[in-house]
């Protein structure tokens, strides 16, 4: 038995020689990456869903509500709620507003006034992925947070995924 336990002894020793944790991580985590995709996905009919998704958005939507063009859309940067279930001031079911948000001041073309936005992320889903719209308008670099939309506000709450964003208005802005 010794000349056995000598073989498993060489070999085992010519491995670590010839190998590192680190790489033998690195192979692990490819093939658990690799599984992942090549595993099946079960097809679902969800076709009543989306329409009944959809005549409800319809029904709700107010008019530029989900286009990037509508005025308080004028700092967002993320999908739009109204797209996704919700509105341009409600989270869709099954999300939360973030605790933190951004403000963006943009102009209501049809009174002519400014007004405070609150771009607030909606979290506990995955990305939405309809209506996404990068404006912008007046946006300030990362260090001041508070005017910065390139941050995944969904940090500060218990799910930090981020489904879409909502623009609520906070009032007019005084000059």
């Amino acid at each position: 038995m010794k000349w056995l336990d000598d073989l498993f002894e060489r070999k085992t020793r010519k491995v670590a020689q010839q190998s590192s944790r680190r790489g033998a991580l690195i192979r692990i985590g490819k093939l658990m990456v690799g599984t992942a995709f090549v595993l099946p996905v079960l097809p679902f009919d969800r076709t009543a869903q989306a329409a009944a998704g959809a005549a409800r958005k319809a029904a709700n939507a107010k008019p530029g509500d989900q286009d990037c063009e509508y005025w308080r859309y004028c700092a967002q940067d993320g999908y739009l709620c109204s797209c996704c279930g919700g509105s341009a001031s409600t989270c869709p079911p099954g999300t939360e507003a973030s605790k933190v948000a951004w403000i963006g001041t943009c102009r209501n073309p049809d009174d002519g006034k400014d007004y405070l936005i609150s771009y607030n992320d909606c979290c506990g889903k995955t990305a939405c992925g309809r209506c996404l719209c990068n404006t912008n308008e007046r946006e300030r670099p990362a260090y001041r947070m508070g005017v910065h939309n390139d941050i995944n506000w969904c940090m500060s709450n218990d799910s930090t995924m981020f489904h879409c964003t909502l623009a609520a208005v906070v009032g007019v802005a005084e000059g």
